[in-house]
């Protein structure tokens, strides 16, 4: 079997293509925040809580009692979610619940969701 090859093997450089992906090119500070966001996502626990959350509203009794884990551990990840705009919560009384923080969220769990159910 021939191997495939990944290398451009020509000399040329596409002057006008690279010069206008420079000046559309993002600042390191935002490539920055970027990577951050996405690695709150690298978490399984947290796109469990995510998941969850896309579901129903819940409270950290509701949600450790469906993911099996302690309130604790729950109210962790929470934060971080909460940290990362990811999550947002309202109060009832002396209850506390758990939402995804908007649509934006929501669409970006999904498209990750279907991207990977495409097999």
């Amino acid at each position: 079997m021939e191997k495939e090859n990944f290398f451009c093997d020509c000399n040329v450089i596409h002057y006008d293509v690279v010069n206008k992906t420079k000046e559309a090119m993002l600042s390191e500070e935002t490539f920055t925040d970027l990577s951050e966001f996405y690695k709150v996502f690298s978490d399984s626990t947290r796109i469990k809580i995510i998941w969850a959350l896309d579901n129903n509203e819940m409270c950290v009794c509701d949600l450790s009692n469906v993911l099996g884990m302690t309130k604790s551990a729950v109210s962790h990840q929470l934060g971080i979610l909460r940290q990362a705009k990811l999550v947002s919560y309202r109060r009832e009384g002396k209850n506390v619940f758990y939402a995804l923080k908007d649509e934006h969220v929501r669409q970006i769990f999904e498209a990750g969701l279907e991207h990977i159910n495409e097999r």
